[in-house]
């Protein structure tokens, strides 16, 4: 994780009972050296004092939009001014859609609206208020207005519900704050690298009207390469078919079957020094193509179809003589862990992320996703020759930015063929 001495974090907390994880998330921020300020909401207030967060800050607490004392110097916007991050946790319903509609009727809100820092929040509600049409709009908005999402996690809650709407853990918090902290300092870590990433699905043509496919919708791979892009990288996107817009900066090759995928992935993996396969490619399609649209026939109650296996993209990809740092996706339902450390090892990947899709609001097609890293350290000293790494439900943006930072870590300890050249 990115240093934080130094660094200005300006902690904002809503009116919900996981309040109480703000104290020990503030306490975290200042052992690992951040400068911390704490702005409460009244509904925050009820659930844990001011004076608790600033005997832990060090700092007075801002309550108050109307403070005389404060707002004889604009104090709203020296905050805003001040703050290299804001970062509100926990972020209620009413809270999130405040900022998704602009209004700023409190301290909070106001310098929100005000600031140009980096912001973050990390959802604290009900699992039914998180799953509400308009909390998921208000979510939708947030990102497209540059927030950061942290979660929700799912488990059990004050209420006695179950499900999507935990607060994170302040500990997760924090791992997640070391992502954007780098991109604080202008490191451009990936600045140099050539990296390939493959997103969304194929489809493979049984007729001239109908298709196998499955239903990533590429988004997990689009922030990927957006990510990457505003990294340093030089990002070739090679997308199946998806309806979602280039990233700035990224050069697209569209195709549409698993045989055109690995036609463009091994012309452009040669000279690549990252290759991230996070494409859900078909395993078969269709050994012939009808020319016309099949017909129900009269007399049969079914079909038979004759399938074939498609090319083995990332398999092939490590198979080169020289392959690219080699990153592999698994997406599964049961047996998560397991299945995963088999394909790292199978497939010669360096890194592997895992996700459950049987998980309701994550995986294939959700603006969100948790995972489950694997790496290989054949090469360090260890007990083990897997590393692993649990990244929290977050949006997919947050996750891809975690990803890379996993990424650029194992690259650093790697020793790979041809840096002995």
């Amino acid at each position: 994780m990115a240093s934080l001495v130094g660094k200005r974090i300006l902690l904002g907390i809503g009116g919900g009972i996981a309040a109480y994880k703000s104290a020990h998330l503030a306490r975290l921020l200042k052992q690992s050296g951040a400068d911390v300020r704490v702005v409460m909401t009244a509904g925050g207030q009820a659930f844990i004092t001011p004076m608790t967060l600033q005997a832990l800050t060090g700092e007075a607490v801002r309550t108050s939009l109307l403070d005389p004392d404060a707002e004889a110097g604009m104090g709203h916007i020296e905050l805003a001014r001040w703050a290299d991050l804001i970062l509100i946790a926990p972020a209620t319903a009413d809270l999130m859609a405040k900022l998704a509609n602009g209004i700023a009727d409190d301290l909070l809100t106001t310098l929100c609206l005000a600031t140009h820092a980096d912001c973050l929040l990390a959802p604290a509600m009900n699992q039914a208020m998180w799953r509400h049409p308009a909390t998921q709009r208000n979510a939708r908005q947030l990102i497209e207005d540059g927030w950061r999402l942290l979660g929700p996690a799912a488990g059990d809650q004050a209420c006695g519900d179950t499900g999507p709407g935990r607060m994170l853990e302040p500990e997760a918090i924090l791992a997640e704050i070391g992502a954007t902290a780098t991109r604080l300092d202008n490191v451009q870590p990936l600045t140099g690298h050539i990296i390939t990433i493959t997103a969304g699905p194929t489809q493979e043509p049984l007729d001239p009207v109908r298709y196998l496919s499955n239903h990533s919708s590429g988004k997990m791979g689009f922030a990927l390469a957006e990510a990457a892009a505003r990294r340093g990288a030089e990002v070739r996107l090679i997308s199946g078919p998806v309806a979602l817009a280039t990233p700035p900066g990224v050069t697209r090759h569209d195709v549409t079957t698993a045989c055109d995928m690995a036609t463009a992935a091994h012309r452009l993996a040669v000279d690549s020094d990252i290759f991230i396969g996070c494409a859900a490619v078909a395993d078969y399609r269709a050994e012939s193509v009808a020319a016309h649209k099949l017909k129900k026939q009269p007399d049969q109650d079914g079909m038979m179809l004759s399938l074939v296996r498609n090319p083995d993209i990332i398999a092939e990809i490590g198979a080169l003589a020289a392959p690219p740092f080699l990153v592999g996706f698994a997406a599964e339902t049961r047996d998560l862990e397991s299945y995963a450390r088999d394909k790292l090892e199978r497939k010669g990947l360096d890194m592997i992320v895992a996700n459950d899709v049987s998980q309701t609001g994550l995986g294939f097609g959700s603006d969100h996703n948790a995972a489950l890293v694997l790496w290989r350290t054949d090469n360090e000293p260890a007990e083990s020759t897997t590393g692993r790494r649990e990244l929290p439900a977050q949006d997919k943006p947050a996750l891809a930015e975690a990803i890379l930072d996993t990424i650029v870590e194992r690259l650093a300890h790697a020793n790979r063929p041809q840096d002995n050249q």
